[in-house]
This record gives C-alpha cells, structure tokens and sequence, in this order.
C-alpha cells in the first residue's frame, strides 16, 4: 500500500482517487498528528465487508468447508445445462 502526507494527497486529490478506483489499491494518507486514514474504492470496500462477514460466519465457513469436500470427491450436485444456462442468465 502506498503511503502518502495529507497534503500531497489533498493537492493531487483527483489523481489519486482516480488511481485508487482504477488500481483497486488502496492509499495510506499520513498525517504529522498520526491519526492516518485509509481511501479506498467503494467496491473493494464492500468486498472486503462480505469477505469480513463470511469468515466471522460459522455456519457458511462449514457449509463452504462441506462443498468444498464434495467438489474434490466429485459427489456434488450436477446442474442440467438448462438450469446452467438459467444461472448464467443465457
């Protein structure tokens, strides 16, 4: 993660924002108080959300553990090509 000062940041705040949509990177602005902040993309934001409420979800962490398992074994369910299409919207 690149770090940059306040007021670099503020001066070129179109560039970076711009870069931090584009780049899916977030950018560490530092400040001389050392209350820093994070700026990322609104979509790597609620990204990392779902990621944090999956991993903090026992019950899904288990469901995905037990498809995971299927998968391997090759027991899984087995969609139709219809029902496929369907899924991917074709």
């Amino acid at each position: 993660m690149d770090s940059i000062s306040v007021n670099k940041f503020r001066a070129n705040l179109r560039e970076h924002v711009d870069r931090v949509v584009s780049d899916h990177e977030p950018i560490k602005v530092t400040r001389r108080n050392g209350e820093d902040f994070v700026v990322m993309s609104l979509d790597d934001w609620q990204r990392e959300q779902e990621t944090l409420y999956v991993l903090s979800n026992k019950s899904l962490l288990q469901q995905i553990a037990i498809s995971n398992k299927t998968h391997s074994k090759g027991t899984g369910r087995k969609v139709s090509p219809e029902e496929l299409n369907e899924i991917l919207g074709l």
